[in-house]
């Protein structure tokens, strides 16, 4: 006969693992998924998909042609257009985000419509080559819009 004694161990293990099926486990596939709305010619925006499928995302592209229909249907102010649009976990991510600013802002989940990285920032994924320049991701939504976080190409700064 084989006793078992509960560790502390081993009852996280069983907790973290049950934590993991049902409803918990569709949220973290969901805050993977990620569709991007993009030009078919655009270079520059196959190379940000690129960088969210190498970051562990589940990238869905829809060819569209007509951008500024899909942000004003998702309320991305003019002002913070970029050359894509994307849609995860309820939020929009415009433009050539960092991966590590859409997981920041999937696990932050703060009151906002979405992040955004206005213009074409030379270093930005998906913007490779050249001297990489600092950038800002901006927050926006109902509160306004502030500063979410910097970069310096992929690399976040403070």
């Amino acid at each position: 006969m084989t006793h078992f004694q509960m560790t502390r161990r081993s009852l996280i293990g069983l907790l973290a693992a049950a934590a993991l099926t049902g409803p918990a486990a569709s949220a973290l596939a969901e805050d993977r998924a990620i569709t991007v709305h993009k030009d078919p010619n655009c270079g520059c925006c196959t190379g940000w998909v690129q960088h969210l499928r190498e970051s562990g995302f589940d990238v869905r592209v829809e060819e569209a042609s007509d951008l500024d229909a899909i942000r004003a249907r998702l309320g991305v102010p003019t002002q913070l257009a970029a050359c894509h649009t994307a849609e995860i976990g309820g939020y929009v991510v415009e433009g050539h985000v960092p991966a590590e600013a859409v997981r920041r802002l999937l696990l932050d989940r703060p009151n906002a419509r979405g992040i955004a990285v206005p213009g074409m920032p030379v270093g930005s994924p998906g913007m490779e080559g050249g001297r990489p320049q600092p950038y800002a991701v901006v927050l926006f939504g109902p509160e306004g819009q502030r500063q979410f976080m910097r970069f310096v190409g992929k690399q976040a700064i403070t």
